[in-house]
């Protein structure tokens, strides 16, 4: 074994197109990084994955040195070698704090100076939320770097910022401003063209022949299981509440995870919810929650996906979360997801 080589720890995601996965070098097991994957794909997925890889790669280099951006360490036919970036996915930190939001179009704006825009920042799951309440993106598959600062860019960098916007909107809807709430309503000619058009194609291919949500490029299994799941346990006298989760399943896709706040044994809970609607269920005594009394969705994301050490990391600098995780991690699920693609 090399120095060099990357040592693989925790599967991340899959897909047709690639399989990310966290992991360190041999000779600086202290040092976070995140591998998108390339060489084991379908015969079929290999022109598009290396189109899209080479997209990625050229918006990497533009980026570097921006903070809240990837950096980029090695392309290769293994795949794309990269810093990891620490922080919060949006749609489980739901930033409330004015400066996230600040931070954000900051980094919009570092990136359009050098002529980048991002395109796939519709997503919350590429925004992060960074430990220090700042903002950083992920996942520069579809950016776009322009040598021409015209009328096409001017769009593409103008749809980032009203993307950010959505997301504001969604998570801290009282700090839109009244010209930001004027920009939502107001989008570019191209986009409408666009979703009236290519939009309906590209739905058709990727959720109806590749089984993908427009979200997360897997099928959407909370969307589809999660109603079914919902009426199973809302009602049931001895489950207090349930969250429903996704990970990453060993060979390909996606699977559902469910934790149920209930005094329920493990295997009662299994009895009520089957296996064809959620592949793994935890009972859990009392779910974390935060300090306004919501749920820890970041939390119990990390549990079912087995990431321990992003999980020691929270519990080290707080001693609260640390003694309700005691009561769930040794009861976790899902221990199959380090099973990597051969």
């Amino acid at each position: 074994m090399s120095e060099n080589d990357f040592i693989p720890v925790t599967v991340l995601k899959r897909d047709a197109f690639s399989e990310t996965i966290s992991g360190h070098l041999a000779r600086s097991p202290d040092r976070r990084l995140a591998l998108r994957k390339l060489d084991a794909l379908p015969f079929w997925s290999r022109p598009i994955a290396r189109f899209l890889a080479r997209r990625e790669v050229r918006g990497l280099r533009a980026v570097q040195g921006i903070e809240g951006c990837p950096e980029l360490l090695r392309y290769d036919r293994t795949g794309i070698l990269r810093e990891w970036s620490e922080g919060t996915p949006l749609h489980l930190a739901r930033p409330a704090d004015a400066a996230f939001y600040r931070d954000a179009k900051r980094l919009l704006r570092e990136m359009r100076r050098r002529g980048v825009t991002h395109n796939d920042i519709a997503k919350p799951q590429n925004w992060l939320c960074r430990p220090d309440g700042g903002a950083a993106v992920i996942d520069f598959q579809l950016a776009s770097v322009h040598r021409l600062r015209g009328p096409l860019f001017r769009t593409m960098a103008r749809e980032d910022l009203r993307h950010l916007l959505k997301q504001k909107r969604a998570y801290a809807p009282d700090l839109l401003t009244p010209c930001e709430q004027t920009m939502l309503r107001h989008k570019a000619i191209p986009t409408r063209i666009w979703m009236a058009t290519g939009k309906l194609l590209y739905n058709f291919v990727t959720r109806r022949l590749l089984d993908w949500s427009d979200g997360e490029g897997t099928e959407d299994r909370i969307e589809s299981d999660g109603a079914e799941i919902t009426r199973i346990l809302a009602n049931h006298p001895r489950v207090s509440t349930h969250v429903l989760t996704n990970f990453a399943l060993p060979g390909k896709g996606v699977g559902l995870y469910t934790f149920a706040e209930t005094d329920l044994s493990q295997e009662e809970l299994r009895a009520l919810v089957p296996e064809t609607l959620s592949e793994k269920v935890q009972a859990v005594v009392c779910l974390p929650r935060g300090p306004s009394g919501s749920i820890r969705l970041d939390v119990l994301s990390l549990v079912a996906a087995n990431r321990l050490d992003e999980l020691e990391e929270m519990r080290r600098a707080d001693a609260a979360l640390s003694v309700e995780l005691e009561q769930i991690l040794p009861g976790r699920q899902n221990l199959t997801d380090r099973i990597l693609r051969k």
